[in-house]
């Protein structure tokens, strides 16, 4: 029998994520997927699923829903006010979500993305080979109120664990290694990057990330020579005005303007889950260093299922109690020696 989520109420974005589309680069299409891979992963642990299914993602602010049938979910990403049927939830954990109860998810405390994982994965049509929704491109759309989506099949049963999640929600240092037009920036302005703090800006979204400082502006020479050409997640472009841009999952495929440097993959859920005002800054790196964070992150993501436990829960919190098997065995009163 096919299952599916209901969409009650929809937050402002809310658009089913999986790992993207690679490929396509070519035809002008980037990959999308979900902006914080690692949350793709965590809940994929807690659930003991594959990372490669759709998730929601929820930018800001979840919504309401319901599922037509029991179903396993898991809350990771941005942590969000979260309640089934009026219960609290545990965040970063998994939870059986019986059918018709209804979930609420609220705005998010600290970070942008929080992510809804469902035991079998969202199961909406593919294109490209993808599930994603790829909005700058037009592939897809956001979840609107009233959305029916439907949920793969789940082989999985477990639910009640939880795990610490990697911390990437507070900003700090990011990784970068030079880019096409690094060596345009005189060192002196690059040192001055180094250096400088940044405040994530409030124009942001999943195309990028514009970040503010109260230093003078960078400029690359002979910048209005540059030809448009390929670009990628990670790149740091240097705006006209000297402001620099940190393309996200959805950015275009070429740009002109140029690029200071490039965050590395295990970095850029930093820069995703920057709230406005977060503090960053840039740090040059080698390629050996890059590649050495690069296997390290890798092995992390491998490792999470590792890093699952029970989710301890007071008795008072949990409605099916009743049904837990709390003593193996039984003793009686009268037996002689005990």
């Amino acid at each position: 029998m096919t299952r599916s989520l209901t969409i009650h109420r929809a937050g402002p974005s809310l658009t089913v994520q999986d790992a993207g589309r690679p490929g396509y680069l070519g035809q002008g299409l980037s990959r999308s997927g979900a902006a914080d891979p690692i949350a793709l992963a965590e809940g994929a642990a807690l659930l003991g699923q594959s990372a490669e299914l759709a998730a929601l993602e929820m930018a800001g602010v979840g919504g309401e829903f319901t599922a037509d049938q029991d179903t396993r979910i898991a809350l990771t990403g941005a942590p969000m006010m979260a309640t089934l049927d009026g219960a609290p939830l545990r965040w970063n954990a998994s939870h059986l979500m019986p059918r018709g109860a209804r979930l609420v998810i609220g705005a998010a405390g600290q970070g942008v993305y929080g992510y809804l994982h469902l035991g079998g994965g969202l199961a909406t049509p593919p294109l490209l080979g993808s599930r994603s929704v790829h909005l700058a491109a037009g592939v897809g759309r956001a979840c609107v109120t009233g959305d029916d989506l439907p949920i793969g099949p789940d082989r999985g049963k477990t639910t009640g664990l939880t795990l610490d999640p990697e911390p990437r929600l507070t900003g700090g240092a990011l990784r970068i290694v030079p880019s096409m037009q690094t060596e345009l920036f005189p060192p002196a302005e690059r040192a001055r990057f180094e250096a400088a703090e940044f405040t994530r800006d409030t124009r942001a979204n999943r195309m990028g990330v514009r970040m503010l400082q109260p230093g003078a502006p960078f400029a690359a020479q002979g910048q209005l020579n540059i030809l448009s050409e390929i670009i990628v997640p990670g790149d740091i472009q240097m705006t006209g005005e000297g402001t620099p841009f940190v393309l996200l999952n959805e950015c275009q495929t070429t740009g002109g303007y140029p690029r200071i440097g490039t965050v590395i993959a295990p970095d850029l859920p930093r820069v995703a889950q920057a709230g406005p005002g977060t503090k960053l800054r840039f740090q040059f790196v080698t390629q050996e260093t890059a590649l050495d964070a690069l296997r390290r992150y890798r092995a992390m993501l491998a490792g999470l299922k590792s890093r699952t436990r029970p989710l301890v829960r007071a008795p008072h919190d949990i409605p099916d109690l009743l049904s837990y098997q709390l003593v193996d065995g039984a003793i009686s009163a009268h037996h002689e020696g005990d």
